[in-house]
């Protein structure tokens, strides 16, 4: 492997603004891919783990869990891809391989704790570093392809944002003649109401005021309302089977719960960083669930790329250089990006 030291952006420590530095990648194992990034998706868990809002972190810190790039370099043993493929890499980068969930393809929730793409420790006890960086080594079986319809850039924010929407849908059934509803639409809303539409579903958006109704309905939602009206609450009343909340703000989670049909569900990918409350008559009158759901294993990660290729669905994106990434953080926390930052990894 050509590549031990690799030029990276990095939070020093908790709170610290990002800086240019650099960072280890490990060699080229028997199944490892070397990927030449070329870009890296900007997701709003970044900044809540450069500041320690779920946690005390690993410092320095190279965030970046949306990652598409090429390959350039492969292990003696890799069976799956090639020299020159496009690939990417979303939130994690190994797991025990062995649990039932392993095992059933819900890597995601390893009984033994998946290994973070940053933030994490690999299997010999050393930090991992995400894709604000200009390379990065991955065991061939965590790494997924990228199709050729989709162009790098809007496929990079498919790794988080795109997968962390795809599962619920697909999990809770959202398809023809079911009432989805999207709370929220940002990096993660914003796909959750192109996927909700492609698979078939009538889609509304819930968003505290009608600022982005415009870009909602373009993305494909068919209603769009306020939930800062109070009369929205009354008007939606038991109106839908699923609605998946996007926002990382505690909700009022009765008043939401009180738009669900009997056996609705309302699941949260948005994850506060403090606890919320909940009226338990909410949920056991109508029999519905409030449920949670984070990413997908790899094979469903794999089928998400392979169904936003086949209906054209990229993330909407703001290309930045490197050296923005603190001025984008900024950005993200007052809602100002439409819809998803995006680095181009040659800046750094």
């Amino acid at each position: 492997m050509s590549v031990t030291q690799v030029a990276a952006y990095a939070a020093p420590a908790p709170k610290a603004p990002l800086e240019r530095t650099t960072v280890p990648r490990r060699p080229v194992g028997a199944h490892d891919v070397l990927i030449d990034i070329k870009f890296a998706g900007i997701c709003h868990s970044d900044i809540h783990q450069v500041t320690d809002g779920w946690g005390e972190g690993i410092y320095p810190m190279v965030p970046g869990h949306e990652i598409a790039g090429v390959i350039t370099e492969v292990g003696p043993e890799v069976t799956k891809f090639a020299v020159g493929d496009r690939v990417g890499v979303g939130c994690f980068v190994d797991s025990c391989r062995e649990c039932e969930q392993c095992l059933a393809g819900q890597e995601q929730f390893c009984a033994k704790g998946m290994t973070g793409t940053y933030n994490s420790l690999d299997r010999n006890g050393e930090p991992t570093y995400g894709g604000y960086s200009t390379h990065v080594v991955v065991d061939e079986n965590y790494t997924v392809r990228i199709p050729d319809a989709l162009p790098l850039d809007v496929a990079a924010p498919l790794l988080c944002a795109g997968i962390t929407l795809y599962s619920p849908l697909k999990h809770w059934q959202a398809g023809p003649g079911k009432q989805v509803a999207i709370v929220g639409l940002g990096g993660l809303g914003h796909m959750g109401v192109k996927l909700a539409h492609a698979l078939g579903a009538e889609v509304t958006v819930l968003s505290q005021t009608l600022r982005k109704q415009e870009d909602g309905l373009k993305l494909g939602a068919d209603h769009f309302y306020a939930t800062s009206d109070e009369a929205t609450f009354k008007e939606l009343a038991g109106r839908f089977d699923l609605i998946v909340s996007t926002v990382s703000a505690p909700l009022p989670f009765d008043a939401y719960l009180g738009l669900l049909k009997v056996d609705g569900a309302l699941v949260n990918v948005g994850a506060p960083e403090e606890p919320v409350s909940l009226n338990l008559f909410s949920v056991i009158g109508g029999r519905k669930t409030l449920a949670g759901s984070m990413i997908g294993g790899i094979a469903e990660t794999q089928e998400m790329l392979d169904f936003c290729a086949e209906h054209g669905l990229g993330a909407d994106i703001e290309v930045i250089r490197a050296e923005e990434v603190n001025e984008a953080y900024v950005r993200v926390q007052s809602g100002d990006v439409r819809y998803r930052f995006v680095i181009d990894t040659s800046t750094i």
